[in-house]
């Protein structure tokens, strides 16, 4: 894979779709283009309207392709769910060159016999994450090109979800004009960000609450365990909030964003607010106790179900504490609210870098970093794509003396022209939880 090479995720969350554009330069990621859009599809993390969520996917390249002014074909898109499965999987090869040394080949084929099991009809093999080759006895490669041997294995995990929730959102992102490159877990991908070597081998919990949905994952030995998804997110506390307030879901969400506190000791009392009563003209003010009141006891009972969530999975102890992310873990107070539920290591996961530095965006970045990651691992080529866009990015500057100068960029795409009449849609922020 060449450097410089220009990689785009797409995460589909309940309240936000957002689109980042990554370029990889040697091992090293640089954000060079970030859209959002609100997502207006989506239910507690599931696709309940294919052209919503169309519409709200082109939102979002729209405003990543205008910030960089390069147009998207392909993307490396992440899901998530309860219909995801992972099981173990061992493959086992002979090195077919004859001077015994492993090759891009041997490691396609060992991958390929690794997948050779009995998969129920209704589900679709997505993913097979190598844990560790073994060439001829010797256990724990990572890399095995270029060795010597007769015999190479390899132990993984093969990640396999339902054909329908696949399928549906493959359609919306071919319905919004694009190809995908890659599909990525959004637990592992999250990880990739989120934690750190030591975190995953010692073991840890990693909590992503998003808008719809929380994403519980269980993290040992350098691997994913279990993952799992609770229905239950951010935009239940806008809920609560637009009952006790008595106002409408819009405001509500606006009041939480802006005066929220998630932990009662530390709200500030003197901090005021009015809310427009609904069905009325009246309007009442509210302190931020009145707001912490509310949205502590529903942020406590996510954490609490996403504890009981990791003792379901057989996990009554987490060495390595637990990680929080995700849109709703923006909020201030969220951490001490965590710490003081848990009494354990608690710590609030923020992707470093410039642009992207909330909790919302560490699934996105993830799926670049764990995408590119285990590309080379399995021998995967993205750069033909990338060539691609720079080729159509080259095309342009070059036609631009010419009689239509800024028109020619979108007709470089013959495919994806129709698709940029297409209306737009505001900025937009997600969780994908739920």
């Amino acid at each position: 894979m060449d450097n410089g090479e220009i990689l785009v995720s797409l995460d589909i969350g309940t309240s936000k779709i957002k689109v980042i554009i990554g370029e990889i330069l040697g091992d090293s990621l640089n954000v060079i283009g970030v859209g959002t859009a609100k997502s207006l599809g989506m239910k507690k993390g599931a696709i309940v309207d294919i052209d919503e969520t169309v519409h709200s996917i082109r939102t979002a390249v729209e405003q990543a392709e205008r910030m960089v002014d390069i147009h998207i074909d392909q993307v490396i898109v992440g899901i998530n769910g309860n219909h995801v499965q992972l099981q173990p999987c061992h493959g086992v090869v002979a090195v077919s060159s004859d001077d015994k040394e492993i090759s891009e080949e041997d490691i396609h084929r060992v991958l390929d016999a690794a997948q050779v099991m009995s998969i129920p009809p209704e589900r679709e093999i997505v993913d097979v994450i190598p844990k560790q080759f073994i060439v001829d006895g010797l256990d724990e490669i990572r890399d095995p090109r270029g060795m010597i041997g007769v015999r190479l294995e390899m132990e993984g995990t093969i990640i396999t979800c339902s054909k329908t929730m696949l399928h549906n959102i493959l359609k919306c992102v071919e319905k919004a004009g694009l190809s995908i490159m890659d599909i990525c877990l959004q637990p592992l991908a999250t990880g990739e960000v989120a934690l750190s070597q030591d975190e995953k081998n010692l073991g840890v919990a990693l909590l992503d609450i998003g808008g719809g949905s929380t994403t519980v994952s269980v993290f040992e030995n350098d691997g994913l365990v279990a993952t799992s998804v609770i229905p239950l997110g951010g935009y239940n506390i806008t809920k609560d909030l637009s009952i006790g307030l008595r106002t409408s879901s819009e405001e509500a969400e606006d009041i939480k964003l802006d005066h929220g506190h998630a932990f009662f000791n530390d709200a500030n009392e003197e901090e005021t607010f009015e809310v427009n009563i609904i069905g009325s003209n009246q309007r009442q003010v509210y302190n931020q106790l009145d707001l912490t009141e509310i949205i502590e006891a529903r942020l406590e009972e996510i954490l609490v179900y996403s504890a009981r969530e990791i003792q379901k999975m057989g996990y009554d102890e987490i060495p390595g504490g637990l990680v929080l992310t995700g849109g709703t873990m923006s909020m201030p107070g969220a951490a001490d609210l965590a710490q003081d539920i848990y009494q354990s290591n608690v710590r609030i996961a923020i992707p470093d870098y410039i642009g992207v530095r909330e909790p919302q965006f560490t699934a996105g970045i993830g799926i670049l970093k764990f995408a590119y990651k285990n590309a080379k691992i399995q021998g995967k080529e993205f750069s033909d794509a990338v060539t691609e866009q720079r080729e159509q990015v080259h095309q342009v500057e070059m036609e631009k003396p010419k009689p239509k100068p800024k028109r020619t960029k979108k007709t470089t795409n013959k495919q994806n022209v129709k698709e940029k009449k297409e209306p737009k849609l505001a900025n937009f922020f997600k969780y994908f939880f739920d």
